[in-house]
This record gives C-alpha cells, structure tokens and sequence, in this order.
C-alpha cells in the first residue's frame, strides 16, 4: 500500500512539475500552445482556465514592463544631439537619376517621334 502512494506521489510530483514549468513558460505561449502542452495531464476545466488566466496575466505583465522598459530607454535618447553627431562624423553620398519625359510619351509612347528636315540650303 506504501509503495502505490509513492507512485501516486511520485505522478502527482511529476505532474506539478509539469505544471509549474507550463505555467512560467506559458507567458510566451499561446493559449493554443498551453492547451496542446497540458492536455496529456487531463486537468480539470477551472484548472485549465486558471492556468490559462494566469498566463494572460503574465503576458500582459511582462509587456508592459518592457514598454514601460523601452518607453523609460527611448526617453532619455537626444534625438537631435544624436542625429548632429552622426552628420558630423559621416560624409554622406547622394546617387540619383533624372528622367524628364514628356506628358505626351506618357501616355502614348508609341506616338512619341521626332520628325527631322534638312534643307539645303544651296537651292533657291
């Protein structure tokens, strides 16, 4: 009889476990993802949605502690001082080409031809 709640215990350790790590790890997962992880443990439904609850929670937390993280970082940049910098220490190369095409070519490609005459002028 000892040695069957050993196995019970050793299950359920195994299982809280399991559950633990689903739980820490699930604020990167999602809710489908949790589901397919836990499914084999056949939880109870509020067992479920209180793993679920708390792994929208953890998701929510954690990005807004980084926004609030990057928000605090982004704030504390000189925009300007570092964009005057930069020019400063860069020399900066501009490449472009023009084309200038008249409206008319545009639109009619096949009607843009030139007509050239030479007359000579020798004769009369």
């Amino acid at each position: 009889m000892e040695n069957n709640n050993q196995d019970g215990n050793s299950k359920m350790g195994e299982a809280l476990k399991k559950l633990l790590a689903t739980g820490i790890s699930a604020a990167f997962m999602t809710e489908e993802s949790i589901r397919r992880m836990v499914s084999d443990m056949q939880l109870p439904k509020e067992t479920l949605a209180l793993l679920l609850q708390g792994a929208n929670r953890s998701k929510d937390e954690l990005m807004n502690r980084v926004s609030k993280e990057v928000i605090a970082i982004i704030s504390k940049i000189d925009f300007v001082k570092e964009a005057s910098r930069f020019a400063e220490e860069h020399k900066f190369r501009i490449v472009a080409e023009v084309e200038v095409i008249k409206k008319d070519s545009v639109a009619n490609p096949a009607q843009a031809t030139t007509s050239i005459v030479v007359k000579d002028s020798t004769s009369g």
